[in-house]
């Protein structure tokens, strides 16, 4: 298990919680490393323009995306999976169709959103196996990506917005999982028994 080094400050307990589930993790900025990893999480703690400009400084865009392996984005991190971002109005990686938007803050709403929020399935997915539907979340963030095709669980904060998404061997949670408790733990332990390729 390799975390993606894009430069993120959640890196130590990130991988304490995975050690804490018995998986070994490191992180690395390295291509060939990324490119053979078994599977992997891109953190995110920080600017999508930044991120977006560490990742290809590392020549690690390209990398990203040709990945057939699973793939788990984390905040920002899911965030980058996206078309693009109006947090600096930059490109992202282009592996989910959407375009990550602010959230709008309105009376007893805050920007940014910090704290626990129920989570709503779409649907039946192996990363959300045994999370009940309403489960609480913890969330830092102040963009979002509306909820489309590939949203397997939505959350509100205002408005709804996606927080956990697929498409194909590419998943991402908004919240999180290292500070979500008994329901962070499910889903990286859903991520980790997910098969590669």
């Amino acid at each position: 298990m390799l975390l993606v080094d894009s430069g993120g400050a959640n890196i130590g307990s990130m991988l304490y919680a995975l050690e804490r589930l018995g998986a070994r993790a490191r992180l690395s900025a390295d291509p060939a490393e990324i490119a053979a990893a078994e599977r992997l999480i891109l953190p995110g703690v920080g600017a999508a323009r930044p991120a977006m400009a560490l990742l290809r400084e590392r020549g690690l865009v390209e990398v990203i995306r040709r990945l057939t392996q699973p793939l788990l984005g984390i905040c920002l991190g899911m965030q980058l999976l996206f078309d693009s971002s109006e947090e600096g109005d930059v490109e992202c990686l282009g592996l989910i169709p959407g375009r990550v938007r602010a959230l709008r803050p309105s009376p007893g709403i805050r920007v940014p959103h910090m704290g626990w929020n129920g989570l709503e399935k779409s649907g039946d997915d192996a990363l959300l196996a045994g999370i009940a539907d309403g489960a609480r979340a913890y969330f830092v963030h102040g963009y979002a990506v509306p909820a489309n095709d590939f949203t397997l669980a939505t959350s509100t904060h205002g408005d709804a917005f996606a927080a956990v998404v697929r498409r194909g061997n590419f998943h991402g949670a908004q919240f999180h999982p290292e500070r979500s408790s008994d329901v962070g733990a499910r889903l990286l332990s859903n991520f980790l028994g997910l098969p590669r390729g």
